[in-house]
């Protein structure tokens, strides 16, 4: 199995810790990991913003870095998706779609592909709030959407149930959006501010002492509006809670 690493552009910039955590965890599982130096951003700012064929350059980078390998993984529900589904703008070879096809977002590839439910050299002995993404729920199917009538699931709470110590607190909406959504935090900002205060009161009401995700955006999103309310909540991403981060 030939594995990749891929860090979004925002982890590489202003939290690389998180793309240590994941380069770290992937090899305790035993795999051999690739990290290829030429990446860059997959484009997504650009496709988010409408200019479809502003992010050409971005994915033909992205498809070039990552054509050989069997499975891509980052940690990034949103980036994920955008390979996955809107990866578009450049001519769909047989190259581009192998790349689309195998590219995981690590909760997925840890819980579907690999399997894993023990963590023996984790611990984390906290109150915790799962923050899921709008992508994790709506576009990658991670979790159960709270207004479906069906069975509930989470792949990313069956991966942290396995951390020694760790205690799970429910906020009141437990999938409502934080309002971070890219650029529309830019564009709405006003909107995007109060979206993010509500999730992070929900959250503190509720007890949490970390909030714990795998999207980075939207925690740094949320951290921002915690440290100008002066709540008191940490933010941490789920593959730094899964590789032994004890907080």
């Amino acid at each position: 199995m030939k594995v990749a690493l891929f860090v979004p552009c925002f982890i590489d910039a202003f939290y690389p810790q998180v793309g240590i955590a994941t380069l770290e965890l992937l090899e305790r599982l035993g795999l051999d990991v690739d990290y290829p130096q030429d990446q860059t951003c997959c484009g997504q700012p650009m496709a988010n913003s409408g200019a479809h064929k502003d992010a050409a350059g971005a994915e033909r980078v992205f498809v070039r870095n990552f054509a050989d390998y069997d499975y891509v993984v980052g940690p990034s529900a949103s980036c994920t998706h955008h390979v996955r589904e809107h990866f578009t703008a450049i001519e769909q070879t047989s190259a581009v779609q192998k790349v689309r096809r195998n590219t995981y977002e690590l909760v997925e590839f840890l819980h579907d592909v690999l399997d894993v439910r023990e963590f023996p050299w984790a611990e984390f002995p906290h109150r915790v709030g799962l923050h899921n993404s709008c992508s994790a729920v709506r576009h990658l199917r991670e979790t159960s959407n709270s207004e479906v009538a069906a069975t509930p699931f989470s792949k990313p709470r069956a991966l942290l149930e396995r951390v020694k110590g760790i205690e799970f607190v429910a906020p009141a909406r437990p999938d409502e959006c934080c309002g971070f959504g890219g650029t529309f935090s830019v564009t709405e900002e006003a909107v995007s501010v109060r979206m993010g205060q509500d999730k992070v009161r929900d959250h503190v009401g509720a007890g949490a002492e970390y909030i714990v995700s795998g999207d980075m955006s939207c925690l740094m999103h949320q951290q921002g509006c915690a440290e100008r309310l002066k709540l008191d909540a940490k933010f941490i991403h789920i593959a730094q809670v899964l590789n032994g981060a004890q907080g």
